[in-house]
């Protein structure tokens, strides 16, 4: 898999390089980018092998939230149907890692973890990239990350698991910091099986009563900005997890989520300033995403496939500040010149180790300018 293939045409000053289920855990926990989730009731088989989504890198099969319940063994037919047919594919030929999102399934508990996970094959381990854990809490974390631990083992495989960090234990103030230290001792003894570390928006924001509207950013709620700043501070620390950020809810018909000419503006000062870009669910989307990697958030879940080019593409780096991470990751001290300011090496070095990740899995673009061509138009 690589990404940014919904625009092939798109000339990068770096490519991204590809990856799977498989790359080393220090690159791939950078390449999950828009992980686009979807009832586990939907047969998404087809699409896979048709390429129907190129921009769709990595895929949540959904028991829990956007499954009902009575319908969970049908949405574990569905997914077990699945795997045996990307298995397939893959066994005779017809589909490689190259042409396969990275797949998880959110369970629902670990009661069902445990009984989905007991209807696997190992041809099917080959196709999974791992699962996401919800309302992840210091009393069920241990049993979920026990049982994938055992998975392992028992397949001799890497299997990943994604915590879903999203309850009320999180979400009170008085609470919250007892609760992510705990799920935090809990995660580190498990942490070469943890990918990436998932946040629940919708869920904080229905403790409060809250639904943020289309002209807010998740940043614009108070009570929710907050549960965020305190996981990321928790959880990023020395670059130890990589944190997504928290679902964007809005999206339009197809037609409407294009520009119909590349814009010849600032894009940061222009989405800052609330000046209409492409329509207000677009802007909102490109607006939260800015906040985003501002503050640390690496990839986002998605709920839609028109998401998955603005979420990619953001995530792509410019020339400028390649070119400042690689000096500052090659020099052994000091300050430096850079392309717009002083780098500082000791201060900006895990910076410039995220921004060489980043390149790698996204690619580099000339300038800021490029996003908009990297999107792509109305055709």
């Amino acid at each position: 898999m690589r990404h940014q293939l919904y625009n092939k045409d798109f000339k990068f000053y770096k490519e991204p390089e590809e990856f799977n289920k498989y790359t080393d855990i220090s690159m791939l926990k950078y390449c999950l980018g828009a992980t686009m989730y979807m009832p586990g009731t939907k047969d998404f088989a087809q699409a896979i092998i048709d390429r129907k989504h190129p921009g769709l890198t990595t895929m949540v099969m959904c028991f829990e939230d956007a499954c009902e319940e009575s319908k969970v063994p049908q949405a574990e037919e569905n997914s077990i149907h699945l795997l045996d047919v990307i298995s397939e594919k893959m066994e005779n030929g017809e589909l490689t890692y190259k042409d396969i999102p990275l797949i998880f399934f959110r369970v629902r508990s670990v009661e069902q973890f445990k009984h989905f996970s007991s209807m696997l094959k190992p041809e099917h381990i080959k196709v999974i990239a791992g699962f996401n854990f919800p309302k992840y809490n210091s009393i069920n974390g241990k049993q979920y990350l026990e049982h994938l631990k055992y998975l392992n083992e028992k397949f001799g495989e890497i299997i990943y698991g994604m915590p879903i960090i999203e309850d009320s234990r999180v979400a009170f103030k008085e609470t919250r910091m007892d609760e992510l230290m705990a799920v935090k001792k809990i995660m580190d003894e498990y942490k070469e099986l943890i990918l990436n570390v998932r946040v629940g928006g919708t869920d904080f924001s229905s403790c409060f009563g809250l639904r943020r509207g289309i002209d807010y950013t998740i940043y614009d709620i108070m009570t929710v900005r907050d549960c965020l700043m305190d996981i990321l501070n928790v959880f990023t620390r020395f670059n130890d997890y990589t944190v997504s950020g928290p679902v964007w809810e809005y999206f339009r018909a197809n037609k409407d989520m294009k520009f119909k000419e590349l814009p010849e503006v600032s894009l940061q000062d222009t989405l800052l300033k609330r000046t209409t870009l492409v329509n207000n669910a677009v802007d909102g989307l490109l607006r939260e995403l800015l906040l985003d990697q501002a503050n640390g958030f690496m990839g986002k879940t998605c709920i839609h496939p028109t998401h998955l080019p603005y979420i990619n593409g953001m995530l792509a780096v410019t020339k400028d500040e390649y070119l400042d991470a690689c000096q500052i990751l090659e020099a052994k001290g000091g300050v430096l010149k850079g392309s717009k300011g002083m780098n500082e090496v000791g201060p900006h070095h895990r910076w410039a180790e995220k921004i060489v990740m980043r390149a790698k899995a996204y690619g580099v673009v000339e300038n800021e300018q490029s996003y908009f061509e990297l999107f792509g138009k109305e055709k």
